[in-house]
């Protein structure tokens, strides 16, 4: 099925299209593909980017917090890099380009989500403690981006690379990965306490 993509907010896209548009910008992005880019830079396939919250109720769903937009900038047939936006007192701004592995690796998650038998909305969850991104596919397609949670029936793909224990490009259910996720982001018993 189809994945259903949420439009991303319109200073967002302008914010990383100026970027684009701007030589400086350009060169001085630490993404040689970038740089070297021949023909016109395009900025396509808006993600939400969610950090993951643990839940403060054991047992809980986790939350996520929408802390930015991310673009894919195609290069003719190829995505080339990734034009970030975050969040401000000011509204959406211009982050930073990049390219890596994450690209490559979401590239590929975005095509095992097409291949499911159900629509979602795609998001980026990042979990900063673990050094993981992943993407999220949400069973509400049709949700508001900006204020989208967890829900039972979501699925989570983690990206490459993943962290120890955690398998990259297989699909987990939330329910399933959140109580892993939640267990190493709690912080380790004070000495002298029970375990």
């Amino acid at each position: 099925m189809p994945l259903l993509v949420p439009p991303a907010p319109a200073p967002a896209l302008l914010s990383v299209l100026a970027a684009l548009s701007s030589p400086t910008a350009v060169l001085e992005a630490r993404t040689p593909a970038l740089r070297a880019a021949e023909g016109p830079l395009d900025a396509e396939h808006p993600l939400p980017v969610h950090v993951f919250e643990p839940a403060s109720v054991p047992g809980a769903l986790p939350q996520a917090r929408l802390t930015g937009w991310r673009f894919h900038i195609r290069v003719g047939a190829r995505v080339a890099a990734a034009g970030e936006t975050v969040a401000t007192p000011d509204g959406w701004v211009f982050s930073r380009f990049s390219e890596g592995p994450y690209l490559v690796s979401t590239e590929r998650a975005l095509r095992q989500a097409e291949a499911l038998p159900s629509t979602y909305q795609p998001h980026l969850l990042s979990v900063p403690g673990l050094y993981m991104l992943a993407l999220w596919l949400h069973s509400v397609p049709r949700a508001d981006a900006a204020t989208a949670q967890p829900d039972p029936s979501d699925l989570i793909i983690p990206l490459a690379p993943a962290p120890p224990g955690i398998a990259s490009h297989q699909i987990y259910r939330l329910v399933d990965l959140a109580p892993v996720l939640n267990v190493r982001l709690a912080p380790p018993p004070l000495a002298g306490s029970p375990a």
